[in-house]
C-alpha cells in the first residue's frame, strides 16, 4: 500500500510537471512572436455580408446591453444580418422582442429566432441559424459581451488568405476590479489569452475558438461538420475538427472584445464545470484523431496537452490528498528518504508555470508587473487549488461520457463595485455536497500543516497551506450567496 502511495503521487507530479513544460514551451513561441511582424492586413477594401449571431437563454439583465453594443458596430447596414437565437422562457423573450421591433423600425436586418425546442442547448442553436443566416462569415458573441464598434473592420480583413477558417479576439474585461474573485479570473484568462493562444498559433499548432468574440467563415463550419452538441464545448470540438481538416486559424492579441466576468463562486463554479467537463468530452472523442493524423509530431504534443488539459485537476487533487499520508510514510520509512528528496526535482514544473504567469502578467500590465504579478499569482493559485474537487467531478463525468445537462453562466450587469447582484434570479442557491466536501478539505489540509509540524518536517507545509486556504476561500464564497439573495 505504502508504495501504491507513493507511485500514484509521484506519477501525477511527473504529469502535472510535463504538463508545465508544454506551458513553459508556449511562453517561449509567445516571446518569439512579439520579435516577428505580422503580415496580415488591417485594411478592410471590400465589405462581404455577415451574420452576426447572439445565443441567449434567460438573459434579462444583459441582453439590451448586447444587442445595442452590436448595433454599434462599424459596419454597412445593409451588409449586415443580426440573428438573435432566442432559447429563452422568461422575460428575457419580451424585452428581446421590443428591442427587435425598435431596431427593424430604424431599417435593421434583425431577428428574434426561436426554435420550436432547445435540442443541443447553444450548439443546437447555432447550427439552427447557421441554416438560415445570409453571410459569407459569421461572427458570434455571448449575452456577457459588448463588442468594439471596430470589431468586424478589424476582424474580417484577416481573411484574405481563402484557408483561414477562424479569426478569433482577445476578451478583455469589464469588471476586473470589483473584487478578488474577478482579479483572479481576469490573471487567468489574461494568461490564456496572451501566451497560450498566441503561443499556439506562432508555433504553428491547434488552436480554438473560445465560443464568443470570433468570426468564422460560414464555409469552414460547414466543412468540417458543422456545429455538433455531443459534447458541452462546442467551440472546440469544431474548432479540432475544421483544423483537422486543413482549415487555419488567427489569433488576434491586439484586438479585444470586453465582457462581464462572474462576480459570485456558483456562477463561476457552472462555467468552469462546463469548459472542463466539455474539454474531457472534446479529447475523448477527438484525441485518437489527432494521434493518427498526419500533423507533425510536435504538434501533436502539442494538440494532446491542449486537449488533456483540464486534467490538471484531477492530478493535482490526487496529488494533494497523498501528500498527507506521503508525510508519514516518509516518517516511519527513513529508507526511503531518497525516493522522496527526488521529487524535489518537480520545482521545475512550477518555475516553469511561474514563468508562462510571468510573461503573461508582463504582457498585460507593463506598467506595474512586479507588484501585479506577486500580489495575484499566489492568489491564483491557493483559487485554483481550491477549485481542484470541483473541476475533478468535471473532467471525470466527461471522460467516463456521463451526460449531465447544459449548466449556463448567470449573467449579473455589474461593472463597478457600486453594482449589486443581489436579487439575481438567475443565481442557484443550493448548498451541494461538492461545496461540504470542500470545507472538509480544507481542514484535512489544516491537518497537514498540524502533521508537518509534529513531524518537524516542513516542505510540504506552504503547499498545504495553500490548500487549506483555497479550499476554504471556494466554500465559504460558495455558502456566502445563500445570506445574499
Amino acid at each position: 500500500m505504502e508504495w501504491l502511495v507513493i507511485v500514484l503521487y509521484g506519477v501525477t507530479l511527473l504529469i502535472i510537471c510535463l504538463f508545465s513544460l508544454g506551458q513553459f514551451n508556449l511562453t517561449w513561441h509567445y516571446l518569439k512572436s512579439r520579435k516577428e511582424s505580422e503580415e496580415y492586413s488591417d485594411e478592410l477594401t471590400e465589405y462581404p455580408h455577415v451574420t452576426v449571431q447572439l445565443p441567449v437563454f434567460n438573459e434579462r439583465y444583459v441582453v439590451e446591453r448586447l444587442i445595442d453594443a452590436v448595433t454599434n458596430i462599424e459596419y454597412p447596414k445593409e451588409k449586415l444580418e443580426i440573428q438573435i437565437l432566442d432559447d429563452s422562457t422568461d422575460e428575457t423573450i419580451q424585452i428581446i422582442g421590443n428591442r427587435v421591433k425598435e431596431y427593424q423600425a430604424e431599417g435593421w436586418d434583425i431577428h428574434q429566432i426561436r426554435r420550436p425546442d432547445r435540442v443541443g442547448y447553444k450548439a443546437g442553436a447555432l447550427s439552427y441559424g447557421l441554416e438560415k443566416a445570409k453571410g459569407e462569415f459569421i461572427a458570434i458573441f455571448d449575452a456577457d459581451f459588448v463588442p468594439n464598434p471596430e470589431f468586424l473592420i478589424r476582424t474580417l480583413p484577416k481573411f484574405k488568405n481563402d484557408k483561414i477558417g477562424m479569426v478569433q479576439t482577445k476578451w478583455s474585461h469589464l469588471n476586473t476590479d470589483y473584487g478578488w474573485l474577478t482579479k483572479i479570473q481576469a490573471f487567468w484568462l489574461d494568461a490564456h489569452f496572451t501566451v497560450e493562444q498566441k503561443g499556439r498559433e506562432h508555433a504553428g499548432s491547434f488552436i480554438n475558438f473560445n465560443g464568443t468574440a470570433g468570426v468564422w467563415r460560414k464555409a469552414c463550419i460547414e466543412d468540417a461538420g458543422g456545429w455538433q452538441y455531443d459534447t458541452i464545448t462546442e467551440d472546440l470540438d469544431l474548432s479540432y475538427r475544421a483544423q483537422l481538416k486543413g482549415w487555419k486559424f488567427v489569433y488576434r492579441e491586439e484586438i479585444e472584445s470586453p465582457a462581464e466576468l462572474p462576480v459570485v463562486i456558483p456562477a463561476v463554479k457552472s462555467q468552469q464545470y462546463r469548459w472542463n467537463k466539455g474539454a474531457a468530452e472534446t479529447a475523448r472523442k477527438t484525441l485518437g484523431k489527432v494521434l493518427t493524423s498526419n500533423i507533425g509530431w510536435n504538434h501533436k504534443i502539442r494538440a494532446v496537452l491542449h486537449l488533456l488539459n483540464s486534467s490538471v485537476f484531477l492530478l493535482l487533487l490526487i496529488a494533494a490528498v497523498l501528500s498527507i499520508p506521503m508525510l508519514y510514510i516518509k516518517e516511519y520509512n527513513p529508507d526511503l528518504a531518497l525516493v522522496f528528496d527526488l521529487g524535489s526535482i518537480f520545482i521545475i514544473g512550477f518555475l516553469a508555470m511561474g514563468f508562462f504567469y510571468w510573461v503573461a502578467a508582463k504582457a498585460t500590465h507593463p506598467e506595474y508587473t512586479l507588484k501585479y504579478f506577486m500580489k495575484n499569482f499566489p492568489i491564483f493559485l491557493a483559487f485554483s487549488m481550491g477549485m481542484a474537487l470541483h473541476n475533478s467531478i468535471a473532467v471525470v463525468e466527461g471522460y467516463l461520457g456521463i451526460k449531465t445537462p447544459f449548466v449556463r453562466t448567470p449573467k449579473f450587469n455589474v461593472q463597478s463595485k457600486g453594482d449589486s447582484w443581489k436579487g439575481n434570479i438567475y443565481l442557484n442557491n443550493v448548498l451541494t455536497p461538492v461545496t461540504l466536501m470542500e470545507g472538509l478539505l480544507s481542514i484535512y489540509f489544516i491537518y497537514g500543516i498540524f502533521s508537518g509540524f509534529k513531524l518537524e518536517d516542513y516542505g510540504l507545509m506552504l503547499f498545504h497551506a495553500m490548500l487549506a486556504i483555497g479550499f476554504a476561500y471556494v466554500f465559504i464564497l460558495s455558502v456566502k450567496p445563500m445570506n445574499n439573495a
